[in-house]
Parts: structure tokens; C-alpha cells; sequence
């Protein structure tokens, strides 16, 4: 298989970006999804504490994942912008080393995952009720972690290729793996024994497992040209500069996961407080948002690849035109979830916590409040998406930094004794305020314009960019 010639950098942008991103907000949707159904058989069938564990077990999740998204994140860009200069013998060394360092550094997290859960997660203030399961739950799945890295990885350098339809393939397959697995594993079936709560984790390893070894067989099959084959395996032994350059961009974008993902474990510590009905109530209103974010994550992601390439390319006047089709398209797609939200907001929240359950009127409470803001999420994602894509990685940190540890955090903490859980819900909307208003500012000076992803050398860092990082 050859590699595509001109894929994200010519034609229509809008159109171009839509195409992409449709691939990509579709896997976004099947992974949710996913989530979605097991918590369903689990909030269902095993009861709120079953479910209050995996909100607090998949926040930890979530946590361990930007230990190494940055790398793949990295590694996404850079072979986006040396296929867009048609450079692939470099963007095969590329993903060489950082399959190589992915792999032992996924491990590793696994093992220690694997070893501190119970610490983890009594540290989070995990209810009492919850505990037993949330340690069944994430032991196992700390047992899937390195293939659901390396699976990830897959997809991200075959979107920073130019290619989102195969992702989005192999993720149907794990999908629908996973979702008729769980009720086998949960509640048995001939030789198959009633796992419970452990047996949803079981299925998702069972479905990575699967999905891996079939987007392997495929890539090879087809005979991919970024494939790494036996006589070539020194490519997997990371190479200095390159891996410099991967850690040294991949960790402030790896950090950026991180600090969501702690705030994240914060702000459960503090749901946690006010008992297992409000954190069953925060966990289902969690699993909406998460497809309300879907389109801001797609479009986001499509907007870094496409500008990878184009900046390797040298193509800078389609950069700030892919900016704004990114915006004007998260507010096209993130609102229409938003008015859905709004509109069917209990029965939504019902399919996690069933018709009866008095976690519903919180979680419904907690929505009113919330929901609006991840426009503005949208918003700051898409121009993270532009700015990370040539090498300008900290500013992204420091703005999520100031938002979700200097700002949410402190506001939900001094206000929740006089608020109550509200103060909670409110920070969230305060938090998307002061990120949108700091990247904006950075955005149209445009100074991220003068960063680079790939080794300094003259061909690399190529002529000055044109253009400018207007907004609409």
C-alpha cells in the first residue's frame, strides 16, 4: 500500500475536514458507546455501588491512559509532517521508535497500575460500598492495559497517515466484541462462570486482545507502507534525536491528559463526599458528557493531522481555514448534542440508573448546569488541535493548568460548604470560561506559528510561515 499523495492538503478544506473527522468522531462514538452498554448491565443489574465503582475505577483509567498519550500524540504529528513532505523513510524511523518506546513504557504502567489499585483508589475516597468492586474491576482491566495502548498508538499514527476509515473499522470490531461479551462474563453461561462486575473488565481484554491482533494481521496483509517487517526491526530501537524530540513534545501533551484526568480524580473525591447516590448521579451524567465531547475530541484530532500535513508541506495558508472549519463545525455538531441533552435529559439519565432511581433528580440538576459548557470545551480543543500540530505544546498545558487546578478546584472546594455539591457543578462552566478566554488570546497572536515538531535541521524547519490564526 502506497502512501496517500496530497490527502489533507489540497482541496476544500471544510469539506476535507469533515470527511476526516467523520471517521474518527464515529470510533470516539463506538468507544463511548461501549462504555455506555457496559455500565448499563452493570448500574442495572449490579446496583449503584457496583456502578459508583467503575466511574471511580474508569477516572483512574482515564488517568493512566495520558501517561502515554503524549508519545502517541507525538508520534501522530511528526508522521503527519513528514508525509506531508513526502518523506517516508522518515516517517517509517518515526514510528519505529516510538512503537519501541511505547510498548515498554505501557508495560510498565500496567505492572504499577496493577499493584497500587487498592491504594489509588482508597486514596480517591472511594466509597466504602464501592471498593471491593472498583478493585475487581480495574485490576483486570490493568491486565488489558498494554494491548489497549498499543491499539491506540495503531490508530493515531494511521490518522496522522491520512487514514481514519481504518480505525474507525477495527473499533466496530471491538465494539460489538465487547458488547456481547459483557452479559456472558457478568452473569455466566454454561461453562462460562458468573463474574459479575469482574466479568464486564474481562470482556473489554478479551475485545482489545482480538481488535489488535486483527488491525495487525490487516496492516500486514494489506501490506501497509509504514508496516515494520523482520529484517527491519532496528527501527524499533528508539533512535536518540528522534526519541528526544518524542519525549520532549509527547510529555507536555501527555501532561495535558494527565491534568484532565486529575482534576478529574479531584472533583470525584469531592462528589465522593456527599455519598454513593450522588456519585452514581455524577457517573451517569459523566457517560453524557462524554458524547457531548465526542465531536470537540474528533475534530480536534482531525485538525492536528490535517495541519501536520500541511505544514510539512508547507501549505501555511490552509492553516488558519482549517481552524476556523474546525470551530464552525464543534459548534455545529457539540450544539446539537447540547439542545438533545437538554431536551431529553431524564430519559437519558434513565437508560444508566434506571426509571426509578433517586440518583435521576441529581443527575438532572447537575446537567442544567453543566451541560451548556462544552461549547466553550470545543472551542479550546480545535485551536489546541492547530497550535499542537506544529510543535507548540506548553501553551495547551499551561492553560489547562491555570483552568482545572488553579481555578475549578479551588472554586468547588471554597465554595461547597456554603453551596453544597452546586459549587461543584458550577466550576466546571467557570473552569471552560478561563480556558477559552486565555487560548483565544494566544491563538490570534499567532507566536505558536514560529514552533516545530520534527529535529531542527533546514529542510525540516522550512520557510516562515504566512498566514494568520484568525477566528470567525
Amino acid at each position: 500500500m502506497t502512501p496517500p499523495r496530497g490527502a489533507l492538503t489540497e482541496g476544500p478544506i471544510a469539506r476535507t475536514l469533515l470527511l476526516f473527522s467523520l471517521p474518527i468522531l464515529g470510533a470516539n462514538v463506538l468507544q463511548s458507546l461501549n462504555a455506555s452498554v457496559n455500565a448499563i448491565w452493570v448500574g442495572h443489574f449490579l446496583g449503584e455501588s457496583a456502578f459508583a465503582a467503575t466511574s471511580n475505577a474508569n477516572v483512574i483509567l482515564f488517568f493512566l491512559l495520558g501517561v502515554v498519550f503524549g508519545v502517541g500524540m507525538a508520534t501522530t504529528i511528526m508522521v503527519g509532517q513528514t508525509l506531508g513532505a513526502h518523506d517516508v523513510p522518515e516517517a517509517r524511523r518515526v514510528v519505529g521508535t516510538g512503537l519501541g518506546f511505547f510498548v515498554v513504557l505501557s508495560v510498565l504502567v500496567a505492572l504499577g497500575g496493577f499493584i497500587a489499585t487498592p491504594l489509588m483508589l482508597r486514596a480517591m475516597g472511594t466509597p466504602h460500598d464501592a471498593l471491593p468492586f472498583a478493585t475487581d474491576y480495574l485490576r483486570i482491566i490493568f491486565v488489558a492495559l498494554p494491548a489497549m495502548y498499543l491499539y491506540t498508538f495503531l490508530m493515531m499514527t494511521l490518522r496522522g497517515a491520512g487514514d481514519s476509515r481504518t480505525p474507525f473499522a477495527f473499533m466496530l470490531v471491538s465494539v460489538v466484541l465487547d458488547v456481547a461479551l459483557n452479559p456472558l462474563f457478568i452473569f455466566g453461561l454454561g461453562p462460562v462462570p458468573a463474574m459479575g462486575i469482574a466479568g464486564s473488565a474481562v470482556a473489554t481484554l478479551i475485545a482489545q486482545v482480538v481488535s489488535l491482533l486483527a488491525l495487525i494481521a490487516w496492516l500486514y496483509h494489506r501490506k501497509h507502507f509504514l508496516c515494520i517487517h523482520r529484517h527491519e526491526l532496528r527501527l524499533l530501537i528508539p533512535e536518540p534525536v528522534l526519541l528526544r524530540q518524542l519525549v520532549m513534545k509527547g510529555l507536555p501533551m501527555g501532561a495535558q491528559m494527565i491534568v484532565i484526568s486529575s482534576s478529574a480524580i479531584i472533583m470525584m473525591s469531592l462528589v465522593n463526599r456527599h455519598g454513593s447516590q450522588t456519585t452514581a448521579a455524577y457517573g451517569a451524567a459523566a457517560q453524557l458528557w462524554t458524547y457531548i465531547q465526542m465531536p470537540a475530541l474528533a475534530i480536534g484530532s482531525a485538525v492536528s493531522s490535517m495541519v501536520a500535513q500541511n505544514v510539512g508541506a508547507k501549505r501555511w495558508d490552509r492553516v488558519a481555514g482549517i481552524g476556523r472549519a474546525g470551530v464552525l463545525t464543534n459548534f455545529t455538531l457539540t450544539g446539537t448534542l447540547v439542545l438533545v441533552i437538554y431536551l431529553f435529559n431524564r430519559a437519558a439519565l434513565a437508560l444508566f440508573l434506571g426509571e426509578d432511581s433517586s440518583a435521576i433528580g441529581i443527575a438532572q440538576h447537575l446537567n442544567h448546569i453543566v451541560v451548556w459548557s462544552f461549547l466553550l470545551f470545543g472551542v479550546t480543543f480545535v485551536m489546541f488541535g492547530v497550535v499542537r500540530a506544529t510543535g507548540a505544546v506548553m501553551l495547551p498545558l499551561i492553560v489547562l493548568v491555570i483552568s482545572m487546578w488553579l481555578v475549578r478546584y479551588p472554586f468547588a472546594a471554597l465554595l461547597e460548604p456554603r453551596w453544597g455539591a452546586d459549587a461543584i457543578w458550577w466550576s466546571f462552566p467557570v473552569g471552560s470560561l478561563v480556558s477559552i478566554a486565555i487560548t483565544t488570546v494566544y491563538y490570534r497572536r499567532g507566536s505558536w506559528k514560529k514552533a516545530h515538531m520534527l529535529p531542527a535541521t533546514p529542510a525540516s524547519v522550512g520557510a516562515s510561515p504566512a498566514g494568520d490564526g484568525s477566528l470567525p
